[in-house]
């Protein structure tokens, strides 16, 4: 079993920039690829970006290239999304997980514990 618990959402202007946290505890965090998804009102959830087991190769989704980046610290069983100039379509609730394997996974199928998500919200 794998918990997950995500933290550093919160509301904030457009523009603005965010730093989310998931910290990893009940299996090796270091051997597993990782994701940040998010899922909006209304929407299915997307892919945001995704990294594999040793930071080495990392993938974004278009809409956040550039502006968004993720990371991991396999010493502190952590992964980060670093978020600059949000905007209002970045309003979510934001979601860690961790893939079945070590490799890079875009789809949803291939990531099997989630965390319980924390919300994003960026207004005017």
């Amino acid at each position: 079993q794998v918990q997950l618990v995500e933290s550093g959402g919160g509301l904030v202007q457009a523009g603005a920039s965010l730093r989310l946290t998931c910290t990893a505890s009940g299996r090796t965090f270091s051997g597993y690829g990782m994701g940040w998804f998010r899922q909006a009102p209304g929407k299915e959830r997307e892919l945001v970006a995704a990294i594999n087991w040793s930071g080495s190769r990392t993938t974004a989704a278009e809409s956040v290239e550039g502006r968004f980046t993720i990371s991991r610290d396999n010493t502190k069983n952590t992964l980060y999304l670093q978020m600059n100039s949000l905007n209002l379509e970045d309003t979510a609730v934001y979601y860690c997980a961790t893939a079945v394997l070590g490799g890079l996974y875009t789809r949803l199928v291939d990531y099997n514990y989630w965390g319980p998500g924390t919300q994003v919200t960026v207004s005017t």
